[in-house]
């Protein structure tokens, strides 16, 4: 399937309407769900258009397969550091993913991290990950409603992390009733929540000084939380199969400081917990609403089971459960998009771009692009994977970014989310009347969705 590259019919980028003298396009902003008011932006004004705001502040977006072929060029863009990533490097520091580009910091991490993905991690992280399972098999009993699906999978997520990433369990169902979330987790959502709102220009402002001081006190938690199972291991030399000691202990190249250790890992749960928790959430939502798909995902799953569990080895086969969460992936793509940056002067859709202005690529509406999907783009089909030969070209899906900045976690996250959808589908009935109503906190989330979870007998 071709594409092509929209046209110029004007030299300055489409913007909103009612633009205000001084203040610029601050009309029509939702500063609580501002991806999907893109998307909706995007009918009325085509592919890519621009807000522009007092000292010539642009955020320009992109919503089209074809201006995302263009800004995955390598050779021409690279990737942003914008305003929500830099909220995050209060927690993050110089981890990988809030390090700068080409910084010293980014590539001594990535070289030290990247070992531990390889495969023979990831069948170390493949058991702990089953242990969590029967964590959430455990808290769901024979029959429970969750009220909010998407907190319920995050602690679960939250978990795997911990106990996969730096073998620290944080009770997310042990220490809690079903009300409450783990005070890690509920840290990391108000981070996420405080980094989106006090990113956006103007609003941004209006956010108070008790959110600001809560922020502080979130981010001192979770520091404080990984630091401690740090200067642990320091005193006992003990060692365990996860992420943390590969780390410490690196096969290759010199070990990291302790307060970068502490970066990394909180650059874990950044960029794993919330993403991959809502992927999880908005995939039962999918299944429960669609009981024939489920029984699929459901068979695929009984019969690599032994002895009650999937093996290692077998996560691979499950090609149905895989389409799900691919579909799932490209209708609500849980990190809603990615920033580039122009490395010289260029165009983009045929408009000039400087070198150095940057636009922001919205995954949201890239995935529903009609010209590469075709005229079913809205609906949630995951048989489009399973056609023979069917391939999503670059330009046309990516749900972890592009470039040497796309998330280095990725084999780890889809493992870990088609072994727990598996597992729990294979064992649970799961039904839902729920609309889905989608919140933002730099992730897309399902709001209070509400899924009853029956164990098959």
């Amino acid at each position: 399937m071709t594409t092509t590259t929209t046209p110029a019919v004007a030299q300055s980028i489409p913007h909103p309407p009612r633009r205000i003298p001084i203040l610029g396009d601050v009309l029509g902003i939702d500063s609580r769900r501002p991806n999907q008011k893109t998307l909706w932006q995007f009918t009325q004004l085509g592919p890519l258009y621009r807000r522009t705001f007092i000292g010539g502040v642009h955020l320009t977006f992109a919503g089209s397969s074809a201006l995302m072929r263009e800004v995955i060029d390598e050779k021409t863009w690279q990737r942003h550091f914008a305003r929500p990533y830099e909220k995050l490097r209060a927690v993050g520091g110089n981890g990988l993913f809030t390090a700068p580009n080409d910084s010293d910091e980014w590539k001594r991490g990535h070289d030290i991290l990247i070992q531990g993905f390889v495969p023979a991690a990831m069948a170390d992280y493949h058991d702990t990950m089953l242990n969590v399972v029967d964590l959430t098999s455990q808290w769901l009993g024979q029959t429970r409603t969750v009220t909010d699906t998407a907190a319920m999978m995050g602690d679960t997520a939250l978990e795997v992390i911990g106990q996969a990433g730096f073998g620290h369990s944080v009770g997310a169902f042990t220490e809690h009733d079903a009300a409450h979330r783990a005070p890690f987790a509920d840290a990391l959502t108000r981070v996420f929540s405080y980094a989106q709102e006090s990113a956006i220009p103007v609003v941004g402002k209006l956010i108070g000084g008790k959110r600001a001081r809560q922020h502080t006190k979130d981010i001192e938690l979770m520091k404080s939380t990984v630091l401690d199972v740090i200067e642990s291991r320091r005193r006992t030399g003990q060692r365990y199969p996860d992420l943390l000691d590969r780390m410490m202990h690196p096969q290759s190249g010199t070990p990291l400081p302790d307060d970068n250790l502490v970066d990394q890992v909180l650059t874990l749960f950044i960029a794993g917990h919330e993403t991959t928790g809502n992927l999880l959430a908005f995939t039962a939502h999918f299944l429960a609403r669609n009981p024939e798909l489920a029984a699929r995902v459901r068979a695929e799953a009984g019969a690599v089971t032994t002895d009650g569990r999937i093996a290692y080895e077998d996560v691979a086969t499950l090609k149905v459960t895989e389409a799900v969460i691919s579909e799932t992936l490209r209708l609500w793509p849980t990190a809603p998009g990615f920033f580039r940056a122009a490395r010289e002067d260029t165009t983009l859709g045929g408009y000039p771009i400087a070198a150095g202005e940057w636009v922001f690529v919205l995954l949201l509406a890239v995935h529903r692009d009609p010209a590469v999907w075709g005229r079913d783009a809205e609906e949630f089909r995951p048989d489009r994977w399973l056609q023979e030969g069917f391939r999503a070209a670059p330009w046309m899906y990516r749900p972890f970014g592009t470039g040497p900045r796309s998330c280095i976690g990725q084999a780890f996250a889809l493992h870990e989310a088609k072994l727990i959808i598996a597992s729990l589908v294979r064992d649970y009935e799961l039904a839902s009347t729920a609309e889905l109503d989608v919140e933002e906190n730099l992730t897309l989330r399902p709001s209070n969705l509400e899924v009853t979870f029956h164990r098959i007998p």
